[in-house]
């Protein structure tokens, strides 16, 4: 994966896995430092696996809550990110990995803030279920949506 730029490989696997079920198809990319253009291309790309997932219905729930987190990694640290993006039977779990170690708060957000702090109040709101987890250097904030959402 080059550093600094929106690419990696795109693994959809809906390969048998020997026991009659289909194996989690994943999308994987890596989002370069400050690259608010990997935002939409994040979204482009969670569609296209929903889409060969069989689930295109409902995915702009999952490409609302992948752009926050994707934003929020490239804003508020100054490290590339790491996106990925599983689904399978149960659904959709996303993840967004940054290197930097302090931790997401949920902030209450008045009028004056325009645009800005309302994130992970969505995340809150809409997903099935949303966490932050360390992760080596930094951490990992990810989200589920049940596959009937999808």
């Amino acid at each position: 994966m080059a550093i600094g730029a929106f690419s990696a490989k795109t693994a959809q696997a809906r390969a048998d896995d020997g026991a009659g079920q289909a194996r989690p198809s994943q999308l994987r990319r890596r989002l370069g430092r400050a690259d608010l253009k990997a935002v939409p291309e994040a979204r482009r790309a969670l569609r296209e696996l929903l889409r060969q997932w069989g689930r295109p219905g409902r995915s702009e729930v999952a490409e609302l809550l992948t752009s926050e987190l994707v934003t929020n990694a490239l804003i508020h640290t100054d490290t590339d990110a790491v996106l990925t993006a599983t689904v399978s039977s149960r659904g959709l779990r996303v993840e967004v990995r940054d290197f930097v170690a302090r931790r997401p708060r949920l902030r209450v957000t008045n009028t004056d803030d325009g645009t800005h702090g309302r994130g992970l109040l969505l995340v809150q709101s809409l997903a099935d279920a949303w966490g932050v987890r360390a992760h080596g250097v930094g951490k990992v904030v990810w989200f589920e949506l049940d596959a009937g959402a999808l």
